[in-house]
């Protein structure tokens, strides 16, 4: 009987935790979420509230075989997203993983981006995160882009 005891707290402290992790990835999948929901929507204000201050945007260029890193500006993207376009910047992710650790988190999603309705690339976009006193920001964010090998 005491075994039983013993077996059905351990079971209480894994669902427990299941469900804690389980909210924390949840909050981390909204912060994510609003950036693009406000991509898409021409939001600024709510793509920024996804970033903490001084995050670092980059992405990896592959061209003609050389590979670098470009460094892009964070107020920069956002000015972008709050002046008036006519097609909707509108990319679509996977969570296909997502690590935490205390108040770190890492996200790699897939994705594919379209300008309005037409396809414009894919790639990968990895993201550090930090929870702080506003909650899950992004403090890092670099992706891939491709135009072939898109799923």
């Amino acid at each position: 009987m005491k075994g039983l005891v013993i077996f059905a707290l351990f079971l209480l402290c894994l669902s427990t935790n299941g469900f804690a992790q389980q909210n924390e990835e949840d909050a981390i999948k909204k912060t994510i979420a609003n950036l693009f929901t406000g991509m898409k929507e021409g939001d600024s204000t709510l793509a920024r509230s996804a970033f903490a201050n001084g995050a670092i945007m980059q992405t990896i260029v592959n061209k003609m075989g050389k590979v670098s890193v470009r460094n892009e500006s964070v107020n920069n993207f956002i000015q972008l997203i709050g002046t008036p376009h006519q097609e909707k910047y509108d990319e679509q992710i996977v969570f296909t993983k997502i690590l935490i650790d205390g108040a770190l988190a890492s996200v790699w999603t897939d994705y594919k981006f379209y300008l309005g309705e037409k396809f414009s690339h894919c790639g990968v976009n990895s993201f550090q995160l930090v929870k702080g006193d506003k909650g899950w920001q992004i403090v890092y964010i670099i992706d891939t882009r491709r135009k072939e090998g898109c799923k």
